[in-house]
């Protein structure tokens, strides 16, 4: 292993956690089945004074995603899961709920690559906090909402992969712990690799940081499968490796079909804000079709968490980069990625550095705060006053919509007062938009809530979910904050004149 081609990424790396306030710093770079670089930078435990090294286990959150995934296709290559029966036969009780189309449009795969109707979805849970994660089948009840036809719009979901490790588990008949550590983990030789973590490794822990240098209390979330796999550098790396087919000492857990069928994108990723639209498969997201670097990746972000891992088939290349700092607004992960691929492909920098710049320049639309606005004219197809209600596990919510010409839409949730829609849009048939408001359940009011609007206009009829989200100013990237929650809930409405 010889590290010496990244002396500037490790320079940038330093002078990026001293302007970003991050703690720590994990790498580890592979090129076929050699590992070139694998290093540790800074503060896995600031107060402990415990230093990050290559086998530090850090919060993964989204790259949880491809993990959960590969657990799921070694059921799949089994023969026990079938990826185009809908998810539901693999449930118990609790099943998915079609408010639009039918369930058995909402697939195994569809549900893996974001297309089976599920609408955005988080819940986390703190430990200092009187709140216990609910049971899966409980989560599923309340919240399992296709609000859309299966196969109508990719829509990232933290409920779907939740629903995922609940059928490994059902399937498996073990826990999902337990059958990712025997199925996956101990067989790639990813011995720093658990779900959420136990005592036993506890002493290899990387602290999550709020932005303000204070340590978050011990969190989770209800779905398990999305955000809750904790990793070290050099295991998520032999992970890559695995997938890449490169990793030489590992068990074949699955065929190298199955890994290409992973990797191979079945939904296209809408709300991608770059021109070019990147694709989703099972577990992975990919580059636009005829991109000048090939790749297939998982990056994630929560409380305390920034994490990237990237993988060029093409080239036999595995780069991760995991961090412990409050990175919610930051693309400090994307910065060191680019880095070190600029460091291999030097032919590739500027392209590598124009993916950059559209990365950082979402990063600064998010810090800018939004004033509220009305929309100067609205569509014509949303003009007049639209009745309905919201369905919430404890019962309906009448709601109303007002629609003027002017672009003024006004809202009225049950008995309150008239409010401001701000923010609205229509963009083809799907409808945008916020209001202040409540939802008076338990789950909701834990936290501060804004009320988000994420319909379909269907003719006379506009449905989707009505989505009750903690201000995004409040969440990790502010002082003292935490991370909230996005709760989605039913709403249909139907044109009243």
């Amino acid at each position: 292993m010889d590290g010496a081609r990244f002396e500037q990424v490790r320079d940038s790396i330093r002078q990026m956690m001293v302007e970003d306030a991050i703690p720590s710093v994990s790498v580890a770079v592979a090129q076929g089945s050699e590992v070139l670089w694998e290093e540790g930078f800074g503060w896995a435990d600031r107060e402990r004074r415990v230093a990050a090294t290559p086998h530090t286990m850090y919060s993964l959150a989204s790259i949880s995603k491809p993990i959960t995934a590969t657990g799921l296709m070694v059921l799949v290559e089994r023969g026990e899961v079938d990826l185009d029966q809908p998810v539901n036969a693999y449930l118990g009780d609790a099943k998915l709920t079609a408010r639009a189309g039918g369930e058995e449009g909402a697939t195994v795969r569809r549900v893996a690559n974001h297309t089976s109707g599920l609408p955005l979805h988080y819940q986390f849970f703190y430990a200092d906090e009187p709140f216990a994660r609910p049971p899966m089948d409980e989560t599923i009840r309340r919240y399992g909402n296709l609000i859309r036809r299966p196969g109508e719009r990719y829509q990232y979901s933290n409920l779907g992969y939740g629903v995922l490790d609940n059928v490994v588990s059902r399937v498996s008949g073990k826990p999902f712990a337990d059958f990712m550590r025997e199925e996956v983990f101990l067989p790639l030789g990813m011995t720093h690799a658990s779900i959420d973590l136990p005592p036993y490794l506890a002493e290899f822990e990387a602290k999550r940081y709020g932005s303000d240098g204070v340590p978050y209390p011990f969190y989770d979330f209800d779905h398990p499968g999305a955000s809750a796999v904790y990793c070290s550098a050099h295991d998520l790396l032999r992970f890559g490796m695995f997938h890449l087919g490169t990793l030489p000492d590992a068990k074949e857990i699955l065929t190298p079909r199955a890994r290409r069928e992973m990797q191979q994108p079945t939904a296209v990723m809408e709300d991608d804000p770059g021109e070019s639209k990147h694709g989703y498969g099972i577990g992975w997201a990919g580059t636009p079709a005829g991109d000048a670097l090939p790749r297939v990746s998982h990056s994630g972000g929560m409380g305390g968490v920034s994490t990237n891992l990237v993988l060029v088939p093409g080239e036999g290349i595995a780069v991760v980069v995991l961090t412990n700092g409050g990175a919610r607004l930051s693309n400090a992960t994307g910065r060191v990625t680019a880095a070190i691929l600029s460091t291999l492909f030097p032919e590739r920098r500027e392209h590598l550095q124009g993916e950059l710049q559209q990365a950082e320049e979402a990063v600064r639309r998010l810090r800018e705060p939004k004033e509220p606005r009305a929309v100067s004219e609205l569509d014509h197809r949303l003009v007049g006053e639209w009745r309905g209600e919201v369905h919430t596990y404890l019962g309906t919510i009448p709601l109303v919509l007002r629609c003027r010409e002017s672009g003024d839409i006004q809202a009225r949730l049950g008995d309150a007062p008239w409010t401001l829609v701000n923010d609205a849009a229509l963009d083809g048939d799907h409808f945008s938009g916020q209001m202040l408001g409540t939802i008076e359940t338990p789950d909701v009011r834990r936290r501060d809530q804004q009320l988000h609007f994420d319909l379909t206009l269907r003719g006379d009829i506009l449905n989707g979910a009505l989505i009750a989200m903690t201000p995004f100013k409040s969440e990790g990237g502010a002082p003292g904050k935490r991370v909230g929650n996005a709760l989605n809930h039913w709403i249909e409405l139907r044109r009243a004149d």
